[in-house]
């Protein structure tokens, strides 16, 4: 049955699910607090005012961002992000991130989405009128009190059949927690207001975490700041240069056991420093301030419970949903292959289970993982593997994800630890480079 949807953002996965509703014959309307689309793939040279949280930002990008997988195995299944030849565009096959929101914004332009897409449109809350079995969507946006005036804040409602969740997770800074951070004098940032290395010349820094991010802003701070001191779990015993570079002026260290008065930094290996500033690369919440308590879902340790198959709330399944939550191997194809599924789902062309028969299968994951040890909020991290995929595709009865795209993700995460400063320009993958090029003629 078609039905009148509200989709949450106009990001990959917003863009996405939007296209998808349509095609299932949905009426879906985009709703976006930026003033364009793309997500956290639009940049935004100007950081929050608040270093250490989102504040008014909505980007989390930093200038000299590049891809951290491949453009093969980044895009849509059926619209590849491929290089085009002849233009300025990015060409490399780890691209910058203007190379990515060119290819979304391409994607909206080619399938006809920019017109369901309510710019500058920020979605406050959303609440379930059971009266009318409808859901609530209020938003406020910026408009003309009248000719030659000045744009106010205008607050509206609207009913809606079903709500797509499509805010993305990297809106809410994580911070590590540092005994006597208070008393400490030098500055803190996290990276969501990173832009460039600039106002750490000649400075002694602290980073926390050895992700993409900690691993490229650490490298990129090393060319300016005096010293670049990386805290990490899985640091050596004592303090060394890493061995993956030859970067002088970078350490690797144990995590931080205390900040002190006086500016020292101790680490748990007993080394210490006089540092100026602490970035902190420690990653993000999930955050869902529109959500009410009415909904039953909330977060816990990072984990968004309960959902059946991280989309459905068994409760309230299919009238809302959630795209694009999990940490996976490849996201933008996971962003569609749960936005085809929920698309038909919506339309009745697939059944769910029942609420009982879906609350049990969330009862049983959540068992599992304290079976394995695996702490809560590792419940979305659906890396290194494809089994979650592979269920989404056979639910949806479409055609198996290519070989060549988990081979190409399994041979970049097992060869990039080992070669941080080359990863993205040398590759040993050609024959499956082919092999994806081949695949992308049906679609170009």
């Amino acid at each position: 049955m078609p039905s009148r949807v509200a989709v949450i953002g106009a990001g990959a996965a917003g863009l996405v699910a939007a296209r998808e509703l349509r095609r299932e014959g949905h009426a879906p309307v985009v709703f976006e607090r930026a003033t364009g689309v793309g997500g956290t793939w639009l940049y935004d040279p100007a950081a929050s005012s608040d270093p250490l949280s989102a504040g008014g930002s909505y980007s989390s990008l930093y200038a000299s961002l590049r891809t951290n997988l491949p453009r093969e195995i980044m895009g849509f299944l059926d619209f590849p992000f491929v290089a085009v030849e002849g233009t300025d565009s990015d060409q490399r096959r780890f691209p910058g991130h203007e190379e990515v929101l060119r290819y979304l914004q391409e994607f909206a332009r080619r399938f006809d989405l920019l017109g369901m897409v309510r710019l500058g449109t920020e979605v406050v809350r959303v609440h379930r009128d059971a009266s009318a079995a409808s859901w609530r969507v209020a938003y406020s946006s910026s408009k003309l009190a009248g000719v030659g005036s000045e744009e106010v804040e205008v607050g509206e409602e609207e009913a809606f059949d079903a709500v797509v969740v499509c805010n993305g997770h990297f809106s809410e800074p994580r911070l590590a927690h540092i005994a006597g951070i208070d008393s400490w004098p030098g500055k803190q940032l996290h990276s969501y207001n990173y832009r460039v290395p600039d106002p750490f010349h000649g400075q002694v820094v602290v980073i926390i975490g050895y992700h993409p991010s900690g691993i490229d802003i650490s490298r990129e701070l090393a060319g300016v700041a005096k010293e670049v001191h990386v805290a990490i779990r899985s640091a050596p015993c004592e303090m060394q240069t890493t061995p993956t570079t030859d970067r002088s002026n970078l350490w690797l260290h144990s995590m931080i056991e205390r900040a002190e008065e006086d500016g020292s930094i101790v680490f748990q290996d007993g080394s210490r420093i006089k540092a100026d500033a602490i970035v902190h690369c420690t990653g993000y919440k999930y955050n869902f301030p529109f959500i009410g308590d009415d909904i039953g879902t909330y977060v816990e340790d990072n984990c968004v419970r309960p959902l059946y198959k991280h989309v459905f709330p068994p409760q309230l399944a299919p009238h809302i949903s959630f795209i694009g939550l999990p940490f996976a191997s490849i996201l933008f194809p996971l962003f569609q292959l749960q936005s085809t599924w929920v698309a038909r789902v919506l339309s009745g062309r697939i059944e769910l289970p029942s609420q009982d028969n879906m609350m049990h299968d969330v009862a049983a994951f959540y068992a599992d993982m304290e079976a394995r040890g695996c702490p809560k909020r590792s419940t979305h991290d659906l890396r290194c593997t494809f089994e979650y995929e592979d269920w989404l595709v056979e639910q949806c009865g479409m055609e198996k994800i290519e070989e060549w795209r988990k081979l190409i993700y399994i041979m970049e995460r097992t060869t990039a630890p080992d070669r941080h400063e080359s990863y993205r320009d040398e590759w040993e993958d050609n024959h499956l480079l082919a092999q994806a090029q081949r695949d992308f003629t049906k679609y170009l």
